[in-house]
């Protein structure tokens, strides 16, 4: 099972009652249960092992049953599928296609595919089937990182995420990227380029190229063209990787294939007319590079150098120290390229001139003004009327100055600029040419920029729309002059010396000015004395009262004024509704009419005044003034007093304002009062910004105004202001009065303040506000979200007091819950008599009675079937086929008339027969080699929760579960294995068992090391042939060699040679065959160990070495001896013994003489010298030889078999 999945165990006792139950896992106790279930709702790891129980009773628990058989429960993680793309590659541009598919060992297991780790569903362009997802044309919105996730639906099992695909989605294909190779523009016909297209994102491009827009058949990323004139052109590129997706065309880059170029013919010198003796310098060279030389040409003819002509490095230059009529004439060069046998064409000729007289010099002055001012600028220039290059020497009254150019400029002209100036010029370094002075040119210098004058006409500053002014401006020194005029610092558009204004408009006013500049120079003079203009309409003068009101009461003085704020040099009249008003008794007027004085006003005064005014030297005369109303009542007027707000109650920290109001005039004071106290307060309002207990009262008010005669009015209506102490706290209902309700019901809350009005109310839920207004608040549960803690509070409307928060009312809504149905048995799928249990229950609360049904029909008791307290279990005691079907059920409050959905169905299945077994191995060979490794696993084809038993050969074997592994077989496994299932805890139920597989094993072929090198071929070889081969088989095999264990490298073969070169030092090899039949390798080799050849080499060849020269020494030695004997009488001399005996004489004769002893010694043969002094080894017979193969051995007895007798020398064994 899987972690949080649930199960639940059951004990059952078949006789009596009242047992308490002892559970178990893993031999350790949990705690008593009066119930017979152990139930775990949520499964993890801690929980594998093995369960059982014991059942107890009795006053003193005295009497147990025996421990249950065991039940094994395994907890382990669900699998991690794993994502592969199929696409070949997830960095995709739009249209294209991304497939990717999710595998899990299991097939049972369902896929859910994640962008994100948000669920996907299928759309019109993405396609899940099962562990396949394909989307056929990607766009931005498939942009993200996918994965998938394995579940089992039916048991509420899900894996973790798989491992994760990216999948990029660029917006827009890219542009290639063309590089050239060289980076040069302009090549020669034959050079090579190499042009790369390069893509900077994505993969999988491939390219097609293009010159001139014409596709070239190369498809290369890299093109080289050795290049032609004709390959000049702009090459581009584009990339495509799939029949969707294709870039656009890259930038172009442009080859330019050329011709050997002309070489560029320059004069180095500043000129080519030159006077005798003067030196002349001309270069000749390419633009491309400096890999070139140069041969000169004068009028076509190759020129070679002379005392006066010489050349530069690489001819690239040529210099004429001293100028005659004889080097007059065309000269050219050519250029040949270096390293390569490439010549240019002739360059195009310069023509030296070389005249023969001084040329004449002009002086010209710009301006050409006689008199010059400060700050003024001048430039003379100095004309000649051939060559050029000259340098230029200026004089003033006879004196030279510094300047050196063919002008000579006075930016800032001073009075020390004044004189008579001439030029002269000279050019060349050994022989200077000087001409003759220019014609002089005398410059005068005032000391000072004039000042314009202006005048005025008519001389006046002051005037009105309607009049003429004009204006004069002079400069009398000097000429060239050209006439500016300013307005109030702002030019006028007119270069005249006169200026004419004609008074129509205000904006004439301002302050003139004039300037002068010169034409040329732009020599500014100073601005003249300025002249200041005052324009204005004829003003209308302005009516002013001078008391503070126009509506009196009789007996006041009133008092208005008139006047003009330009000038005082008017005089005004009065007029009273457009007539004009003499002076009287009460009315009077000052000096210039300025001012009009009522002093008792009566009803005969009112009325509308005005007044105009007069220029007293000027016959001018104004419109009449706007008009002032005086007004006079007759009787008192009456006094309001408004509260705001209008609350007959009110609390601390309100605040009200009173306000005091007149119907009539103004520039009233208030008079304030409290329960008939009068208040410091003054103004027409009296406000409280936080309001008290004491103040509370009732409030009026009273005004008055003027100073000799006091008006006062009669006192205001009173109005009473209540002020409680405590702010009031809202009282908040419900109907109906419940805190737990389920969606489709309704809830109806009020809020009220008993105390005063202007009350707006407000809600809030979790201390979030909820947008009404109104007293009531009433709820429609149809949502979840509905549920909180509701409270309100109260907002007066215009002071914005705010109460208390109501207590609050909290309310848990929920939807109709479906109940859970559960199996507490372990399966679903039983045999007849089996007894099956399920549960339904409420996570919510236990006020729930449950209905059960079957196959949609609600079930009833029955023999065999039960239900407990409220319906929560059903109890199947004995299944049979009857009870085959869907189960489900339903819940139903208790108290009130709520009832749920069905719960999602559980489907009980009951067998007819037993269930069949299949006994499967891996792999299925049944012939396996020591070595392998085998699997069997035994499976069931119906229901769960089996346990498996094995058998060998009949006899049982020790491991349960479905799979019985061998990892390394050895003949002793040989034999038959078969399985069998059984589940059960109280009834137990045996499968038949399954099919016998039958299992032979058999030793694994050995490989072995066999030296093919004789003894023999050392002295010929340094190397040693080692042969692999595999005893007792004729396959054919492919062999691996192994030197100290580790693999050499070498290509797969039967032999390996070793030389002192790839084995210096003594090694152990091993080998090992492998080939693509059964058995598919052998057991490694015994180890061969080899020593060093080079040595054993040395030792042989010296003990050869000895033996060859030992022979010769005996040989000579026996041909002395025979010749300087005395040769005796055939009578005499006895019988010679043989030198040389045969192998058969040897054998038959143990005592056969040996002529040469006495000539050769063992002090002899140990004397012998040494091979050099490398490895030590003497020339000795009996010396030992380092040899350890059975080869070398074999060799070494056949050389120990020449038997040596007292140092003589016998025949090898024939």
């Amino acid at each position: 099972m899987f972690p949080r999945e649930s199960i639940t165990f059951r004990c059952t006792v078949d006789v009596s009652s009242g047992w308490e139950y002892l559970w178990y896992h893993n031999s350790q106790g949990i705690l008593p249960s009066k119930s017979n279930k152990y139930a775990i709702p949520f499964l993890d790891h801690s929980h594998s092992g093995q369960y059982f129980c014991k059942a107890k009773r009795g006053k003193d628990s005295s009497f147990s049953t025996e421990a249950s058989e065991t039940t094994s429960l395994q907890v382990s993680d669900p699998p991690t599928p794993t994502l592969k793309p199929l696409s070949p590659w997830l960095d995709v541009f739009e249209d294209e296609l991304v497939e990717l598919k999710c595998e899990v060992n299991n097939p049972d297991w369902t896929i859910t595919w994640y962008k994100n780790r948000v669920e996907l569903e299928e759309d019109i362009v993405l396609y899940l089937d099962e562990d396949l997802l394909n989307i056929t044309l990607v766009s931005q919105t498939y942009q993200g990182v996918y994965a998938c996730r394995a579940s089992l639906p039916s048991r509420g099992v899900s894996s973790e995420f798989s491992n994760t695909a990216n999948v990029t989605v660029y917006e827009n294909i890219p542009k290639p990227t063309l590089s050239k190779q060289p980076a040069i523009n302009s090549m020669y016909a034959g050079e090579t380029v190499h042009f790369t297209c390069k893509v900077d994102f994505a993969s999988g491009w491939e390219y097609q190229w293009y010159k001139n827009e014409h596709e070239l058949t190369d498809t290369n990323k890299t093109i080289s063209i050795s290049l032609g004139v004709s390959d000049g052109g702009e090459y581009s590129c584009t990339a495509t990787r799939s029949e969707r997706t294709s870039t656009t065309i890259s930038e172009k880059i442009r080859q330019e294939v050329l011709e050997i170029p002309v070489p560029s013919l320059k004069p180095v010198t500043q000129w080519l007319d030159v006077f005798p003796t003067e030196s002349v310098k001309m270069s000749c060279g390419m633009q491309v590079s400096s890999d070139w030389t140069y041969t000169w040409y004068k009028d076509e003819k190759e020129l070679q150098a002379v005392d006066a002509v010489l050349f530069g490095t690489d001819g690239t230059t040529l210099s004429i120290s001293s100028a005659s009529s004889s080097h007059r004439g065309k000269y050219s060069c050519s250029a040949k390229l270096k390293s390569r046998s490439v010549s240019s064409n002739h360059s195009s000729p310069l023509t030296l001139t070389v005249y023969d007289k001084k040329p004449t010099v002009t002086l010209e002055q710009d301006p050409e003004y006689k008199v010059m001012f400060p700050t003024e600028s001048v430039t003379f220039t100095c004309y000649i009327d051939v060559s050029s290059e000259w340098k230029y020497m200026w004089y003033k009254d006879g004196n030279q100055l510094v300047a050196t150019a063919n002008t000579h400029s006075i930016s800032h002209i001073g009075i020390q600029d004044g004189g008579s100036y001439t030029c002269q010029m000279k050019r060349g370094i050994n022989q200077v040419f000087t001409t003759d002075s220019s014609q002089p040119i005398d410059l005068q210098v005032e000391a000072n920029t004039p000042k314009p004058l202006m005048t005025q006409q008519p001389d006046v500053e002051k005037l009105y729309t309607g009049e003429l002014v004009t204006f004069e401006c002079t400069v009398k020194i000097s000429s060239g002059w050209t006439y500016h005029w300013n307005k109030d610092g702002a030019q006028v558009l007119t270069n005249s010396s006169t200026f004419k204004i004609d008074v129509t408009h205000l904006s004439d006013s301002g302050t003139y000015e004039c300037n002068a500049t010169r034409d040329q120079t732009m020599l500014r003079t100073e601005h003249s004395d300025g002249r200041t203009l005052h324009i204005s309409e004829i003003p209308v003068p302005s009516l002013k009262p001078v008391t503070q009101w126009l509506d009196v009461f009789p007996t006041e003085s009133v008092m208005m004024s008139c006047g003009m704020q330009v000038s005082s040099d008017w005089t005004y009249t009065w007029y009273k509704d457009e007539k004009e008003l003499q002076a009287d008794d009460a009315v009077l007027f000052d000096t210039d009419g300025t001012t009009l004085s009522i002093s008792s006003a009566s009803s005969s005064h009112r009325g509308k005044y005005s007044c105009s005014a007069k220029l007293k030297s000027r016959s001018v005369s104004s419109n009449h003034s706007s008009p002032l109303t005086l007004t006079v009542y007759d009787k008192k007027p009456t006094v309001t007093l408004e509260q705001d707000p209008e609350y007959k109650v009110m609390f601390p920290t309100e605040s009200v304002t009173f306000t005091c109001h007149i119907d009539v005039s103004s520039e009233w004071k208030y008079m304030w009062y409290k329960d008939g106290n009068q208040l410091v307060a003054t103004a027409n309002t009296h406000s409280i910004s936080h309001i008290g207990i004491q103040d509370g009262g009732s409030y009026t008010c009273q005004m008055k105004r003027g100073i000799n005669q006091v008006f006062t009015t009669d006192f205001s209506q009173p109005i009473d202001l209540q002020v409680e102490p405590n702010t009031p706290k809202p009282l908040m209902t419900q109907q109906p009065d419940v805190e737990k309700l389920y969606t489709g019901e309704l809830v109806t809350f009020e809020c009220t303040v008993k105390i005063s009005s202007g009350w707006t109310y407000h809600w809030n839920k979790d201390g979030a506000q909820v947008l009404t207004n109104s007293s009531t608040f009433k709820i429609d549960v149809t949502r979840l979200s509905d549920s909180g803690t509701y409270e309100c509070n109260a907002t007066r409307d215009q002071t914005m007091l705010r109460t208390e928060h109501s207590d609050g009312r909290t309310l848990h809504i929920s939807e109709i819950p479906v109940p859970s149905l559960k199996p507490v048995t372990q399966w679903l799928d039983v045999f007849p008599t089996e007894s099956v249990n399920m549960s339904c229950g409420m996570q919510v609360s236990s006020d729930w009675t449950y209905t059960w049904y079957k196959d949609e029909k609600e079930l009833q008791a029955d023999g065999a079937v039960l239900f407990d307290t409220d319906g929560t279990t059903l109890s199947i005691n004995s299944t049979s086929s009857s009870h085959r079907g869907k189960y489900s059920c339903s819940a139903k409050l208790k108290s009130r008339s709520v009832s749920s959905n069905h719960s999602l169905h559980l489907t009980l299945d009951v067998y007819d027969t037993k269930p069949r077994v299949m006994l499967m191995q891996d792999p299925t060979h049944s012939l396996m080699h020591t070595g392998d490794s085998v699997s069997f696993s035994c499976h069931t084809n119906v229901s769960s929760g089996w346990e498996y038993l094995w058998y060998k050969d009949g006899s049982p074997l020790d491991p349960f579960g479905n799979n019985y592994n061998i990892s390394s077989v050895v003949t002793t496994h040989t034999g038959s294995y078969e399985c069998q299932a059984k589940r059960g805890t109280g009834t137990i139920w045996h499968s038949e068992k399954s099919q016998a597989v039958r299992l032979d094993v058999e030793e694994r072929p050995q490989a072995s090391i066999i030296l093919l090198t004789g003894w023999s071929e050392v002295f010929s070889t340094d190397s040693l042939v080692l042969r692999c081969e595999v005893m007792k088989s004729s396959e054919m095999w492919n062999y691996t060699w192994f030197k100290e264990g580790q693999r050499m490298d070498p290509a797969p073969s039967d032999k390996y040679i070793v030389t002192p070169q790839n084995d210096p030092e003594q090694s152990l090899y091993t080998c090992q065959g492998s080939r693509t039949g059964r058995p598919s390798y052998s057991r490694s080799s015994e180890s061969f160990k080899t020593q060093n050849l080079l040595l054993k080499r040395r030792v042989l060849l010296s003990i050869s070495g000895c033996l060859f020269f030992g022979i010769i020494a005996v040989f000579l030695g026996c041909i002395i001896l025979r010749v300087i004997r005395k040769p005796v009488d055939d009578d005499d001399k006895p019988e010679e013994a043989s030198l040389f005996l045969t192998m058969a004489q040897l054998k038959d004769c143990a005592d056969a003489p040996y002529p040469l002893a006495e000539y050769i010694t063992d002090a002899d043969l140990n004397a012998l010298p040494k091979e050099g002094n490398e490895n030590g080894t003497i020339c000795s017979e009996t010396t030992p030889l380092p040899i350890t193969l059975q080869e070398d051995q074999a060799v070494l007895t056949d050389v120990q078999k020449t038997t040596e007798n007292n140092g003589g020398l016998v025949s090898f064994q024939q």
